[in-house]
């Protein structure tokens, strides 16, 4: 595919996908193999309901043996112990792969999940850049001489942990995966990933690249398969050393306890959110700014951990503001996600779908003014438009919980003191927003932003030299830059006496 002209149009999108097939079984010691239980599970289009493969479902005994794998491919060090400039090549040559099949591989999370094609491109954009950042950053992570007399010599090393499972979420199949998978390779770990059951369709083309990178056996693998099936073997295993995870506040807790039973294995956490976007009267440009607010919620269809969902404006302007955003949410309604020209896409499956009208339907009853949106879209597939409550207090469900949909929830707020407390007064602490000309304004309330991340004058801005992640119960680990290589390696401290002269 990668061969063939760009595809431009829907009519040219649609024709790769009549073409495209996929790889449905799980890659384990360098084989693609049907579950130990012979179980599957369907994986279907959300915009159509058109049935793109019956994929291996794992479990236990398939952990169990891919776990092993890891651990022997670790031991025998063909990956763990080869020099870091080797390391760098082979992920290189992944990258270049990557890049030379990027429409493919965007498609297949668009077709797998619904996202629309111009936001799954990004993403493999992403993906390869990440693998390249952690790729160019193997060789130049150092160690440390300590500070001490002529008689002793200290040394801190940097070593690799070990085996790393990675369970990664469905939104951003592929971005997300490399985001773990990349720095836990690139540190010389053996890497186990379990890709969410709504989309693991990605991730096994990838498991086909890294073979051809040339990844050594039984370094990389992959497990598609349900969170309290395969997903809690790999993270009660006694050989696994790592757990990476991006999903649910709720299945992260779950997995530190599961940490706890088993081996205390590291956890690093990438949860919820609910993220708080600040709009000062004191804003230039309200049309440019009402237009990046409505992208913070409504992108990706609102199935993104740092959207914009709780938008806090200075009631000065707050009804002039939100007339501005109902407009610009006017020209992000959902499409056929192989259109290039759509902003958003189908909802990720029917339970997805239902969850996002339940909260709509509470956020009506409960009181807020419902100002555009509210209803799915008749007709095949899963689609909700974009959907705007005003009036919404703390107090009420959807101005509290996660809803990983395009559902915005308006706030007024009259004084900095009090957007600062309602944007802090929330579990989660992912990411927050800040919109002003005010320079002595954003020194003061980012530094008071609960939050892992600050966007000031844009959202979700940063490249693959920023750490993302959150605090509070958002998580506790750093996806992205130098640090999160750093979380995929221990220290070991070496003290030398050395012989007197």
């Amino acid at each position: 595919m990668s061969r063939t002209p760009t595809p431009r149009t829907l009519a040219d999108w649609q024709a790769r996908a009549a073409e495209l097939s996929f790889e449905s079984r799980a890659f384990i010691d360098d084989t693609f193999l049907a579950a130990e239980s012979g179980d599957t599970f369907e994986s279907r289009n959300p915009a159509t309901g058109e049935l793109l493969a019956q994929v291996a479902s794992c479990d236990e005994p398939d952990a169990a043996r891919a776990v092993a794998v890891a651990r022997r491919a670790f031991a025998d060090g063909a990956w763990s112990r080869l020099a870091p400039g080797k390391r760098k090549k082979t992920l290189l040559r992944l990258a270049e792969l990557m890049e030379a099949n990027k429409h493919e591989l965007a498609l297949i999370d668009t077709l797998d999940m619904g996202k629309p094609i111009s936001s799954s491109l990004g993403d493999m954009n992403g993906a390869i850049a990440c693998i390249r950042y952690q790729a160019e950053c193997i060789d130049k992570l150092y160690g440390e001489v300590a500070p001490t007399g002529e008689e002793t010599l200290a040394l801190v090393l940097r070593e690799p942990i070990g085996v790393v499972a990675a369970i990664v979420p469905w939104n951003f199949p592929l971005m997300m995966t490399a985001w773990k998978v990349a720095p836990a390779l690139a540190a010389g770990n053996s890497v186990i990933l379990k890709p969410s059951e709504k989309s693991p369709l990605s991730a096994l083309r990838l498991a086909q690249l890294a073979r051809e990178a040339g990844i050594p056996r039984g370094v990389f693998q992959v497990l598609p398969g349900f969170g309290h099936t395969v997903g809690k073997a790999l993270a009660l295993s006694m050989e696994v050393d790592c757990l990476a995870f991006t999903g649910s506040t709720a299945v992260g807790k779950q997995l530190m306890q599961y940490a706890g039973q088993s081996n205390l294995k590291r956890v690093y956490l990438e949860c919820g959110g609910k993220s708080p976007n600040l709009v000062f009267a004191d804003c230039k440009d309200l049309d440019l700014v009402a237009s990046h607010a409505a992208a913070a919620i409504f992108h990706n269809q609102g199935e993104v951990c740092i959207a914009g969902s709780r938008l806090l404006v200075e009631n000065t302007i707050r009804d002039d503001f939100v007339e501005r955003v109902l407009k610009a949410a006017e020209n992000m309604q959902p499409g056929d996600p192989l259109d290039p020209d759509s902003f958003m896409g189908a909802i990720v499956d029917e339970a997805q779908h239902r969850r996002i009208l339940d909260y709509i339907r509470q956020g009506v009853q409960e009181g807020a003014r419902l100002r555009t949106g509210g209803k799915a879209i008749d007709g095949p597939g899963l689609f909700i438009p974009p959907t705007v409550f005003d009036g919404v207090t703390p107090q009420m469900t959807i101005g509290r919980e996660e809803i990983f949909g395009p559902v915005l929830a308006v706030f007024g707020f009259d004084t900095e003191e009090e957007a600062v407390a309602m944007a802090n007064d929330t579990p989660y602490g992912l990411a927050a927003g800040l919109w002003s000309q005010d320079i002595d304004r954003i020194m003061r309330v980012t530094r008071r932003l609960q939050s892992g991340q600050v966007f000031v004058n844009n959202w979700a801005g940063g490249d693959q030299t920023m750490p993302f992640g959150g605090v509070k119960q958002s998580g506790n680990g750093r996806d992205k830059s130098h640090h999160s290589l750093e979380e995929y390696s221990e220290l070991k401290s070496v003290w030398m006496s050395l012989q007197p002269s």
